[in-house]
């Protein structure tokens, strides 16, 4: 399984660190070997959302991919959000 590199983009406020405790969460619970990392830092969490074209924080990306803006998604849905995403992935590399 590929190790995944999560990032969390938003300025520190209580949504943000919502999402981050939550992604964690699920990472957990799906036993995935993967990088979290919460970008507070103005400089370069603006220049993050405009490489990913995000509008609004919080941002969830893994492995340069936007799966949630603007939200906090729950544990259960991140497991969702992450099981759907690793599928298509494993798809595209039998393809």
């Amino acid at each position: 399984m590929m190790a995944l590199k999560i990032e969390v983009l938003g300025p520190g406020c209580a949504k943000c660190f919502a999402l981050e405790n939550n992604v964690k969460q699920a990472v957990q619970q799906l036993g995935l070997d993967a990088e979290v990392e919460h970008v507070t830092n103005m400089q370069d969490m603006l220049k993050r959302l405009r490489q990913y074209r995000a509008m609004v924080t919080p941002v969830l990306v893994v492995n340069g991919k936007v799966l949630s803006q603007g939200k906090v998604p729950s544990v259960p849905e991140l497991v969702q959000m992450l099981t759907t995403y690793l599928a298509t992935q494993v798809e595209r590399a039998g393809s």
